[in-house]
């Protein structure tokens, strides 16, 4: 590939990651002063963390995004890379911009509502700027560089993290504060998970059956999908006696799982199947194809 044509995609790479950061930033903005502000709601994570102290300081939340976030973002360089560092910079200070500069007027009083669609908005938009390579939180930094250093899941220090923020939000604010702000958060991670992962959501399958051929016809030409066939050989029982057979291996959404798995009972209703889910895919026959 010529010098100009790798420039031309890392260019094209980088517009289309500050539209997300951008759309996210306004998201979660709206989601912030419209929402969770006006009703002294909070959410986990860094955000949690500026919106606690606001309301217990003069402090204003543009001020205090930039500042704690700060701490995580030296760490990203640390762990993570240069370019995610830069991109979560642009997308943490023009959260922190937007927030000084733009005023969102409030929506609603109602405690339900504020929680439910202050956390999706809220979420909608820390998910846009990680699909734009940045974070609006850096609240994963830090559980990504404890991960490899104590040996834990990165969900587990996550969920650690959130249960202090909690528990002070319930010292500091009130019990029922600190109760629908676990809400916001639980409507914003999934909102998170959804924008990440999306509707096509891909779950890796392994199928093997003594009926592969009509199983692979049944896979490229009824749904559609692309798939890879291994060569391999079992072994069962004590004597150890191996036999060879065809390994199947396919990516489909979770929206085609019913589908596959009532074309499999139909071939071989005995046929092995394992499923596993996948964050992310790339290259490869993973769109499907058109019959």
């Amino acid at each position: 590939m010529k010098d100009q044509e790798k420039r031309a995609i890392i260019s094209k790479i980088w517009w289309k990651d500050l539209f997300f950061i951008t759309i996210g930033i306004f998201s979660a903005a709206f989601g912030l002063e419209s929402f969770l502000l006006p009703n002294r709601f909070i959410d986990g994570g860094v955000t949690g963390i500026s919106l606690l102290i606001t309301e217990t300081s003069t402090l204003p939340l543009y001020v205090l995004i930039i500042l704690v976030n700060i701490p995580f973002l030296l760490l990203g360089l640390k762990v993570i890379g240069k370019i995610f560092t830069i991109k979560a910079s642009i997308a943490i200070l023009g959260l922190a911009l937007t927030l000084a500069l733009i005023e969102f007027p409030e929506i609603t009083q109602d405690k339900l509502l504020v929680a439910v669609f202050g956390g999706f908005f809220l979420g909608a938009g820390i998910g846009l700027s990680i699909r734009g390579g940045g974070v609006l939180d850096g609240t994963e930094v830090l559980a990504i560089y404890l991960s490899k250093r104590v040996g834990t899941k990165i969900g587990d220090i996550i969920i650690v993290i959130n249960i202090f923020i909690f528990l002070a939000a319930a010292y500091m604010l009130s019990t029922e504060a600190a109760l629908y702000s676990m809400l916001t958060y639980l409507a914003a991670s999934k909102t998170l998970d959804f924008v990440v992962d999306g509707i096509e959501e891909y779950t890796g399958v392994t199928i093997i059956s003594a009926n592969s051929e009509e199983i692979r016809v049944m896979i490229t030409e009824k749904m559609g999908r692309g798939l890879t066939i291994y060569y391999a050989r079992g072994g069962y029982g004590k004597s150890g006696i191996h036999n060879a057979y065809e390994v199947i291996y396919t990516v489909i959404t979770r929206l085609e799982i019913s589908k596959l798995n009532n074309e499999l009972a139909k071939i071989d209703p005995k046929a092995f199947v394992v499923m596993n889910s996948i964050n992310d895919t790339r290259g490869g026959m993973i769109k499907k194809t058109t019959i």
